[in-house]
């Protein structure tokens, strides 16, 4: 049937993707370009926005040659990650600034200790902290020359990845996000459903730079027709988790899904609640359909598969990630070893922005092999630090946890994670449930699908792991872990 598929685009962390899905919710094709990072300083992450536009229209069109007849275009993105640009020309005056980044940490810093984080939990969920955009933007307008003069007269816009992308596709026509992604900015009151005049004037940001802000199925215009041959309507965009969570069909309270990517990210789906943590843990939108927010507690790790990625990029240990599995399954234990992998400061629930990492327990015998099990284990310590927060605040016990990302095809991390969490854990037989989040919000909205419930009826297992590892093993493990972790914290 002509028009009865969805293109996503995925602008991640490490990669650009784009996928065509079927109305069954089936991929049927898909083109990928690697993104490389950039690091000026310590602690600093940046990406090229024109190297991620130039990949965007690459692998869409590579896409859209094996599957041209698309209904509309569904948007996700790495959330957190900021850029600036004219609005006349289009062009970024500055790098974009990625949600790795920590430079912000002094500024969240100082208004932490003059006593602004409950103003800021209370009104945007989110902990003061780097990772989030709010201090990404203060950074740009503080010290790009001319940045501050351009914002205040109007001739720049601010945004996300999926912004920038929008704006590109619409020839500059639309400037707007959606309400998962405002969400993740610190300046969005997400009781209200609106910018937040307190947290624009504490972080020094004009009105004037924001986008507007809609549903995540929404009307976002349409890509200019020079672009891919046609003019093709987008209506869908949602942040990468938030995306992976429609993706994985987890819409009642109670449902939960950890992604493993560049970083890992557990959301627990709260409903029509917005609960605050006390255990250090975020409050974020998990959509918005039709006028109805739902909302989510979420649990942020910033180092999972980039853990992977190190220890074959810059140790040279592995030649590809997939070797890790069979190293890992080789040993008969962790021989004592830790990688604490806070390349980037510590996320949830510490929040810890100058940890480090650092690996622990290294002996003469200790090997490649102990190091890469010991970067898979990391992520499954991490989950259970999550899991442990949520518990605490009260969230009640899933029957299991619903898991997706690249780093999910390793049946021996699935496996240890089901062992340390004593939970069952559910792998989809579709793993890449960010780009279907994008391709469902769209769908969605074109009338590809008719609801939610439509979307859950396409939701599969591949296969489900049960914990069969002994509590005293667990314990051990784990409590190796907290040690770990308490030798590399600073704050």
């Amino acid at each position: 049937m002509a028009g009865d598929s969805v293109l996503a685009i995925d602008q991640g962390t490490t990669s650009t993707r784009a996928m065509v899905f079927d109305r069954n919710a089936r991929p049927i094709a898909v083109a990928q370009q690697e993104l490389p990072q950039i690091y000026p300083a310590d602690g600093w992450v940046e990406h090229d926005p024109e190297e991620i536009w130039r990949a965007t229209l690459a692998v869409c069109r590579e896409a859209l040659a094996k599957v041209p007849d698309v209904a509309a275009i569904g948007i996700t993105n790495q959330r957190e990650t900021t850029l600036l640009w004219d609005r006349k020309t289009g062009k970024p005056v500055h790098n974009a600034i990625v949600w790795q980044d920590r430079r912000g940490a002094a500024l969240c810093q100082k208004l932490e200790q003059a006593g602004h984080g409950g103003a800021v939990a209370r009104i945007t969920g989110l902990r003061l902290d780097p990772y989030f955009s709010a201090s990404k933007i203060a950074w740009l307008l503080d010290n790009i020359p001319g940045a501050k003069a351009g914002a205040a007269a109007g001739d720049l816009a601010v945004g996300t990845i999926d912004t920038f992308l929008l704006w590109r596709l619409t020839g500059g026509k639309l400037h707007a996000t959606d309400v998962t992604n405002a969400s993740r900015t610190m300046l969005f009151d997400i009781h209200r459903q609106v910018w937040s005049d307190a947290m624009l004037d504490l972080f020094g940001v004009p009105k004037k730079l924001l986008p507007e802000v809609r549903d995540c199925a929404a009307d976002y215009g349409a890509s200019e027709a020079a672009l891919f041959g046609r003019s093709i309507p987008i209506r869908g965009i949602a942040g990468d988790q938030q995306a992976a969570t429609i993706g994985q069909a987890c819409f009642s309270p109670g449902m939960i899904k950890s992604t493993y990517g560049t970083g890992c990210f557990v959301l627990l789906t709260t409903g029509d609640q917005a609960p605050v943590s006390k255990n250090r843990l975020v409050t974020t939108i998990a959509s918005r359909l039709s006028g109805k927010t739902s909302y989510a507690l979420e649990g942020s790790i910033f180092i999972a598969g980039a853990a992977v990625q190190w220890i074959r990029d810059g140790l040279g240990l592995v030649a590809s990630a997939g070797e890790t599995e069979a190293m890992a399954a080789s040993l008969s234990g962790n021989a004592g070893v830790y990688l604490v992998p806070a390349f980037t400061g510590l996320g949830a629930p510490f929040w810890d922005p100058a940890a480090r990492g650092a690996i622990f327990g290294l002996t003469r015998d200790v090997g490649r092999r102990e190091i890469a099990r010991a970067a898979l284990e990391a992520v499954c310590y991490q989950t259970r630090d999550l899991m442990e927060a949520m518990a605490a605040d009260g969230a009640p016990r899933p029957t299991a946890l619903r898991v997706d990302g690249g780093m999910t095809k390793n049946d021996w991390l699935m496996q240890f994670l089901a062992d340390l969490l004593d939970l069952p854990v559910a792998r989809p037989v579709v793993t890449e449930t960010t780009a279907l989040g994008a391709a469902y919000l769209a769908g969605l909205e074109a009338g590809l699908w008719s609801s939610t419930e439509d979307i859950a009826t396409h939701w599969q297992r591949d296969r489900l792991f049960e914990p069969a590892m002994k509590p005293a093993e667990r314990d051990r493990l784990y409590a190796g872990w907290k040690d770990a972790v308490g030798r590399v914290r600073r704050t």
